[in-house]
């Protein structure tokens, strides 16, 4: 899941479509059906143990975007697709759904205010998208930060200016500051390179109040890099050109500062447990071989610097298609809610939930709301961008984000995690979503963004 404080990717109304893809023991006590009797040899805890404990494992080096571990999960990915028997995307030959950034990396930069040089501590650029940048008095607009307001709803708007920039931090934004500055430190990736007319360049210095004179220059190095999501299809019969998503990001943050000798960043609830749900989930409907709509399972890549491989891959279907979408983001532990229950992201914009709840009848299990608005969960996962194009997309979790101590560390390892919650997560979502990949039940849509 996307830090809170990092910026959110900008979503398109108008990315539509290019064309059609077509492409145990503490479980809840699920209705005694054929299907719900199958899973259960299925989806063993043998079986997920397998995937959490390969995806998290050191040798996956935390999965970070532009490294050899995420190519390696997405070997394993692909060959845990293949051994199921899923298809892949129609015009594909291989289950990598492959497109490409270019990544910024800053190299030099040099900043002085009034004839003081700037720390780099206290130094922090966004908007470099070129190899060679100048800013001073005659190119760059001064802009001082209200204290009164957050951080962050003043962030974006600057960011997203097209404006040169320099930007006054007061010091009571210091612990703001360094966590963006810790983002903004690692490369970033763009879309494409920009010329000097599109170029739009902010810097932020903490600690000043002023800026009577000023000049910078700024050198990085640019790269063209591969990205994959990892897809997989089980056509529909009936209903073949009508599809159901389940997703989930298989990416994490790679290599981080060492924490007593630790600096694998192992992202194993961060999403290895989605991940290992989609696959589940793949496994278990193959198996079923009963969905009338056409089922997509898609292991997304680059979620953590900016949903980019969920963007790309909306940017390829027809939104009106896309009967739902199950983004599966941290399910490795108890809810707050307790035992047997997760949560949905904008439970109040469809009707998606109320239909897996009534699926769920005379179970254990519980979908509940998302009971952290103010954290914006809706729009910091996979389903942002489909959701956004008016698709019934929404994320499911159990991860209480508000106190979680494990969230975007080190210590986000195997041995935290409750397997029996993964489980009993994953069991509920498929039969929940039985009568939406059957074609009985149709969710409502989403407003679109405009």
């Amino acid at each position: 899941m996307r830090r809170k404080n990092a910026p959110s990717l900008i979503i398109s109304h108008c990315a539509m479509a290019i064309s059609l893809l077509l492409v145990t023991s503490c479980s809840p006590k699920l209705a005694p059906t054929k299907s719900n009797a199958d899973i259960n040899q299925i989806v063993t805890r043998a079986y997920a143990d397998h995937l959490i404990k390969t995806l998290s494992a050191d040798d996956m080096q935390g999965r970070g975007t532009f490294t050899p571990g995420i190519d390696k999960a997405a070997n394993f990915i692909s060959s845990e697709f293949k051994k199921i028997g899923l298809q892949p995307l129609t015009g594909q030959k291989s289950y990598r759904q492959t497109f490409y950034k270019y990544r910024i990396t800053e190299n030099t930069a040099n900043f002085s205010i009034d004839g003081q040089n700037i720390a780099p501590d206290h130094l922090m650029v966004t908007g470099l998208t070129k190899e060679k940048v100048s800013l001073d008095n005659k190119n760059t607009a001064v802009v001082k930060l209200d204290s009164s307001k957050s951080f962050r709803e003043q962030m974006r708007p600057l960011m997203a200016s097209g404006k040169n920039q320099l930007i006054l931090v007061d010091e009571k934004f210091q612990a703001d500051f360094k966590r963006y500055h810790d983002h903004f430190s690692a490369p970033q990736s763009v879309d494409a390179p920009t010329d000097g007319a599109k170029s739009a360049v902010q810097v932020f210095v903490l600690g000043r109040s002023d800026a009577n004179n000023f000049n910078g220059s700024f050198t990085s190095s640019i790269e063209k890099m591969p990205l994959f999501n990892v897809v997989g299809v089980i056509p529909g019969k009936s209903k073949a050109q009508e599809l159901v998503v389940f997703s989930g990001h298989y990416d994490h943050l790679g290599i981080l500062k060492p924490v007593e000798g630790d600096s694998i960043a192992n992202g194993a609830d961060d999403d290895a447990s989605g991940t290992t749900a989609v696959i589940a989930l793949a496994k278990y409907y193959k198996a079923m071989n009963n969905n009338e709509r056409t089922l997509i399972f898609a292991a997304f890549t680059a979620e953590e610097i900016g949903g980019y491989g969920s963007k790309y891959f909306s940017e390829q279907l027809n939104p009106d298609s896309v009967v739902a979408m199950f983004n599966i983001e941290m399910i490795g532990k108890d809810s707050k809610f307790g035992k047997n229950t997760a949560f949905i992201t904008g439970y109040e914009r469809s009707d998606f939930g109320k239909i897996l709840q009534k699926n769920l009848a005379g179970t254990e299990f519980t979908f509940y709301p998302d009971p952290y608005p103010a954290q914006n969960l809706f729009y910091r996962s996979d389903n942002a961008t489909l959701a956004a194009l008016g698709v019934p997309a929404h994320t499911i979790s159990t991860d209480q984000i508000d106190v979680d101590k494990y969230y975007h560390t080190v210590k986000d390892e195997y041995s935290t995690l409750d397997i029996e919650n993964i489980l009993s997560t994953i069991k509920a979502i498929a039969k929940s979503a039985s009568s939406i990949i059957n074609g009985t039940d149709t969710p409502t849509r989403i407003p679109k963004l405009k």
